[in-house]
């Protein structure tokens, strides 16, 4: 069956497994008790209505012929790689929450078969015809995140994809966890795109790869949107760095929400079409706006990084001041002496406000007695 195959998944999860391919098998054309159990596990999660179950077993029984697990473990096994189903230790908890949409496996190759928990893992999504903006942001993100000790998550694909993986490899350089994961549309032994070929073996030999479909099987259309569902169930953030007003990253943002996962989104040019996506998630109030690294490391509960003297700037004279000590320093003369009597009319405030006024900026050293009268200090 297809990736988030509803009815399958109730039949598995009525049948388990084992047996629920077994009655596939069978040849049987329906069995009312157990649709009725299928129907009750599809109310239950939000599916009132489906076609039953002979109708699904039309679309399933032609796949049987083509069906080789013997040869798909071979394959993983020969690529270093392995199958993990929800009964393995190493199984990614974080699933579970997709509920009736948990894969029933994931194919897993690359130099470490196990998937970091999940506040240790980030996505980095985006559009796939990025724009230089976007492919550094990507990639020093990455980077940044990596050296604090967080896998970087993504789909493989050109654009921020790639630029995320990259920079996460680049950072990954005397570093014992799995420093990326690109999760596939299609089967772990195919490198897709083929553009990206070499990356994604960089993938391979320094973090890995996984795919819910079997090896050999084809990324499609439908295969690339479900797996967006594994990318956010399995991060602490998704994070979007740039991405059109109908963009698939969306796809990613919206599961992600959906799970109650945090989403936070990169801000761009406002002419520019690829940041609309990220504009339109900032709008509707379901991203945060995040700028670098350290932004979206606090959103994953890492401590928050203090702001250098120089990202800070120069703090104003005026920081601090209350609105009547503010129009009294405005009031104030930088080079020649002014009265108190005049700075009652310039400030316009009381006589009063302005002696207690002055008395505060002096202490502050923004004014100074001079001449029997008062100017600002510089």
């Amino acid at each position: 069956m297809e990736p988030s195959d509803l009815a399958g998944m109730a039949l598995i999860a009525v049948a388990g497994p084992e047996d629920a391919l077994a009655f596939v098998s069978s040849g049987a054309s329906s069995s009312a008790a157990l649709e009725q159990e299928m129907n009750a596990v599809l109310n239950d999660s939000g599916v009132p209505r489906w076609p039953g179950l002979a109708a699904a077993l039309l679309r399933w029984r032609p796949r049987l012929t083509d069906l080789a697990p013997e040869r798909d473990l071979r394959v993983v096994e020969r690529l270093g790689g392995q199958l993990l189903v929800p009964e393995d230790p190493e199984w990614p908890v974080a699933l579970s929450e997709l509920e009736l949409n948990e894969p029933i496996a994931l194919w897993v190759r690359g130099r470490a078969l196990v998937i970091p928990e999940q506040k240790r893992c980030i996505a980095l999504v985006g559009s796939r015809d990025s724009t230089s903006y976007g492919a550094n942001v990507a990639m020093e993100m990455a980077a940044t995140l990596v050296q604090r000790g967080f896998t970087i998550v993504s789909g493989g694909a050109y654009g921020i994809d790639a630029q995320a993986h990259r920079g996460a490899i680049g950072a990954a350089t005397g570093r014992q966890f799995l420093p990326t994961l690109a999760i596939m549309a299609g089967g772990v032994d195919r490198f897709y795109p083929t553009g990206n070929e070499d990356l994604l073996r960089a993938v391979a030999e320094n973090g890995a790869i996984v795919a819910e479909v079997p090896p050999g099987a084809n990324p499609t259309r439908y295969r690339f949107l479900q797996r967006n569902r594994l990318i956010a169930a399995l991060c602490e953030v998704t994070v979007v760095v740039e991405a059109r007003w109908r963009s698939g990253a969306l796809s990613t943002a919206h599961h992600a929400d959906g799970l109650s996962r945090t989403v936070a989104a990169v801000p761009g040019s406002v002419y520019s079409a690829n940041s609309a996506g990220c504009h339109r998630l900032l709008r509707e109030g379901s991203a945060v706006c995040v700028t670098d690294a350290a932004d979206v490391a606090e959103l994953a509960g890492a401590p928050g990084t203090q702001l250098t003297p120089e990202q800070l700037g120069a703090p104003a004279v005026h920081d601090g001041l209350g609105v009547e000590d503010l129009m009294l320093l405005d009031a104030l003369p930088l080079r020649s002496v002014t009265s108190v009597d005049k700075l009652t009319i310039v400030a316009g405030i009381g006589a009063t406000a302005v002696l207690a006024g002055l008395g505060r900026l002096e202490l502050l050293g923004l004014a100074e007695r001079a001449n029997s009268g008062w100017k600002r200090r510089c």
